[in-house]
């Protein structure tokens, strides 16, 4: 059914392919990297008959109950399959003709990562580029929660599919039915990516790329059809993304309580609060320097300062300046940065806010328990108590994921990167971010990878987006024992 999905959302591309020129249906004029309408149908007719056959197939064995165990397995599959068949596109066009860079952009995209191994971005046909957006865009929400929005079949059993897949510890249900949870989140995200896309234009945008943009921007993905990012855009359209890459990183369900007029709720949660006092703190810290240091006039050094911030934090990765040639000690800043992430339930990727706000004060509390051991004093986060189990979760968390950077690291430099480049492409993979430092800095891409490191930071990607935990345990002994 995901596969179906996916066809359709390829035909969805087909319609600028054919507006900007693409109109060739001969089978000479594929692989030719500059004619896309040919290669779009044949993808999707494809990924269709690929998804009805595995349909029809697999549907007298299949089972109606789908437990936790099978929520796991069925959310990781699903990532990794879209991506294998979503290369697709791109390898039958021409514009990635090798099937390991064309993966390693799928993935990038559905996990809305933003890393790129594209050099010239703007020679590609406009319908390759509006599904390369599009993969951005289905996997911001999470296309099992699209599934879950339009596909009642999945219905019976439901939660454990949308907790394998909605980001952070504790994802609120804003109604009883996952179903209609889907639906709901998925209507505020539709409707956020409309007022994008109609701001962006009044700042000159054309309709292809305000949708792009604000496909990556919703999404927190980060790719753009320009190759500069938003670099060459004005301060206006770069000042609604900035806005729009900060609601992106916010828990969704907090713009549904916003919605609803609750904004008492809203303004009184603790990781929004703690979510915009680490934006507001980074950019003043950042700008003023810049400003002391007469880098940048006042103005144009709080806008990039700030969208830099927002980008990181949110793991959008779009671009405005190259922060390498910003002072060394504001690389530190960025890199530490890019172990935030958005707010839990949020498009955003990374460690998330919540968890950190969950660390802190739990570290906070350990050592009021040294001055006073016998006192119990449990963790709360918006004056609810934290249970002591989830507590322990984060904190395996906390371990794991620096036990992967860690580790990733070791593997790149192995493969041959420079020590700051393989911190850089460990930690922006891993974190959904996209642009880090050294080689796959804000003005390069991940093309000079070595074949090997692409794989393996692809497994990275997925497993950030996924919040480790969900693949992870796919490879415990314990997870297969009936």
């Amino acid at each position: 059914m995901l596969l179906i999905i996916e066809s359709f959302a390829i035909l969805l591309a087909v319609p600028f392919s054919y507006y900007y020129g693409s109109r060739s249906l001969q089978f000479s004029t594929l692989m030719n990297g500059k004619d896309d309408l040919l290669a779009l149908l044949l993808s999707a007719v494809f990924i269709f008959l690929t998804g009805t056959a595995g349909l029809i197939f697999t549907r007298k064995g299949s089972k109606k109950d789908i437990g936790k165990r099978e929520g796991f397995v069925i959310v990781t599959m699903a990532w990794i399959i879209i991506s294998l068949f979503g290369a697709i596109p791109f390898v039958l066009s021409g514009a990635i003709p090798d099937y390991t860079n064309a993966f390693f952009e799928t993935m990038s995209g559905f996990t809305t990562t933003g890393a790129s191994i594209l050099n010239d971005i703007e020679s590609l046909p406009k319908g390759i580029l509006f599904w390369r957006s599009m993969t951005h865009w289905i996997g911001g929400m999470g296309i099992i929660v699209l599934s879950l929005a339009i596909l009642p079949l999945l219905g019976v059993g439901g939660m454990q599919l949308f907790i394998a897949e909605v980001p952070g510890p504790t994802p609120d249900k804003i109604h009883p039915r996952v179903a209609a949870t889907a639906k709901r989140l998925w209507a505020i995200y539709v409707a956020f990516t409309l007022l994008e896309t109609v701001l962006l234009m009044f700042g000159g945008m054309s309709l292809f790329d305000g949708l792009c943009h604000s496909f990556g921007t919703l999404a927190t993905g980060g790719f753009s059809t320009q190759n500069a990012s938003i670099a060459n855009y004005s301060p206006y359209i770069q000042y609604v993304v900035i806005i729009f890459m900060m609601l992106a990183g916010i828990n969704f369900t907090m713009h549904y309580f916003a919605l609803k007029g609750m904004i008492k709720k809203v303004s009184k949660d603790q990781e929004l609060r703690f979510y915009l006092a680490i934006i507001l703190v980074s950019t003043i810290f950042i700008a003023l320097t810049l400003i002391l240091k007469n880098l940048h006039p006042v103005e144009e050094a709080f806008r990039q300062t700030l969208f830099q911030v927002v980008s990181i934090v949110t793991t959008t990765g779009f671009v405005t300046y190259d922060y390498l040639q910003w002072p060394s000690f504001i690389w530190f800043v960025i890199v530490l940065l890019m172990f935030t992430g958005g707010c839990a339930g949020s498009t955003g990727g990374g460690i998330k806010i919540s968890r950190l706000l969950l660390l802190l004060k739990n570290s906070r509390l350990e050592m009021r328990s040294q001055v006073h051991p016998n006192a119990i004093i449990p963790v709360r986060i918006n004056g609810r108590v934290v249970p002591q189990q989830l507590v322990n979760n984060v904190l395996a968390f906390f371990l794991i994921y620096f036990l992967i950077f860690a580790g990733g690291t070791l593997v790149m430099s192995l493969l041959g990167l420079d020590f700051e480049s393989a911190i850089g492409s460990t930690a922006a993979t891993l974190g959904n971010i996209g642009p880090g430092i050294g080689i796959v800095g804000p003005v390069s891409n991940y093309a000079a990878i070595p074949e090997g490191g692409k794989w393996f930071l692809s497994l990275l990607m997925l497993l950030g987006r996924l919040e480790l935990f969900t693949v992870l345990i796919l490879f415990t002994r314990s997870f297969w024992k009936h």
